[in-house]
């Protein structure tokens, strides 16, 4: 008889100064879908809010994109998100996983500029995209035994 697999569903966050893209992946960890784009208040609405995400969706672990700089050096906006991350893993009591995010903006751009999507429509979903590319990286490199 096959052992049942618990579901496990990871948080995805692109976080960025004024807007957080968020990802879900599905109960099994294969994929990633785009949930919304939070926009930035205050750090306080902004745990609350990811807090109520993660309470919605069952959540188990959360990915962090840090926006290393090209040449791998980290940043002050690597040092934001990094503060920002570890805020989260304290209100959450969960488990924060980096993931190195460099590119995942300009992916994601690429891709709606493939998907001939208008330039008013890209800015209000690219944070949500470049959070599926992020979190779908992250579970590319668990199935394949890749380390974070």
């Amino acid at each position: 008889m096959a052992k049942a697999v618990a579901p496990v569903r990871i948080l995805g966050l692109d976080i960025g100064s004024k807007r957080i893209g968020v990802a879900v992946s599905d109960e099994l960890g294969f994929t990633a879908q785009g949930v919304e784009t939070l926009v930035r208040t205050s750090l306080e609405a902004d745990l609350n809010r990811i807090s109520s995400l993660v309470e919605r969706y069952g959540i188990s672990e959360i990915v962090v994109g840090i926006p290393f700089n090209m040449d791998g050096s980290e940043g002050p906006q690597a040092r934001m998100v990094r503060e920002m991350a570890e805020a989260i893993g304290c209100r959450c009591s969960m488990p924060v996983h980096e993931w190195d995010e460099r590119l995942s903006t300009l992916a994601a751009e690429r891709t709606l500029l493939e998907a001939d999507v208008s330039r008013a429509k890209r800015r209000k979903v690219i944070d949500k995209l470049a959070a599926v590319i992020i979190l779908q990286g992250f579970l590319d490199s668990r199935s394949f035994g890749v380390s974070a």
